[in-house]
This record gives C-alpha cells, structure tokens and sequence, in this order.
C-alpha cells in the first residue's frame, strides 16, 4: 500500500463519502449508489480505485458482495497523520495561550 495512492483515491469527494458510509459498517454496491445521482457503474468505478489503494475489500455473503473498509490501511494512515496533528495541536493551544495573555479592548 502506498499512501500517496491512498490519498489520491481519497482526495475525490465521491470516494471520501464512500469511506464515510463504509465507517458504518459493510454495504453492498446498491447501498453504496443511494446517496448518489450516479450510476451503478460509476460507483463501481469508484470503489476499484479504493480497492487498488487498498481502502477497501470486497467480502463473501451468499449471493452479496460487501464493501468494507481495510482497517489496516486506515491504521497507517492516521499514524502518519497523527505527528502532523501533535504539532498543530500544540501550535493551537500555544495561540490560545497568548491570546489569553493579551488585553481585551476593555482593558485597554
């Protein structure tokens, strides 16, 4: 799995709300096009190219064929995000403590 296939695949607006359906739970091709004014196809499209980045997989139910999500992809991707959040976390929280350091418009 490479991350920069990853968030290629997640940078479209269709594929990101798939991987925000599937967060639910499993869903079948069908469940996956309702939210959607897209074709079938086009939804099928969309979740080969998930697939290829390795977001998600396609499970075994009778006669159905789930979409679920890879937790294991989704793991190593927010462990490469989390040193990103760490840092803007503390930046924030380094704003919010000068801005509290900092006279009101009253005190003034």
């Amino acid at each position: 799995m490479a991350l920069d296939q990853v968030f290629m695949a997640l940078g479209d607006p269709t594929r990101l709300a798939i991987v925000a359906r599937l967060l639910q739970g499993e869903a079948t091709v069908a469940e996956l096009c309702a939210p959607f004014v897209l074709k079938q196809p086009t939804i099928s499209r969309h979740l080969k190219v998930l697939e290829a980045a390795g977001l998600i997989e396609t499970g075994r139910d009778a006669t159905r064929r789930p979409r679920r999500l890879r937790p294991e992809t989704m793991r190593a991707v927010a462990d490469w995000v989390e040193p990103f959040r760490r840092q803007w976390e503390g930046r924030l929280d380094r704003l919010e403590d000068l801005s509290r350091q900092q006279p009101t418009h009253k005190e003034r």
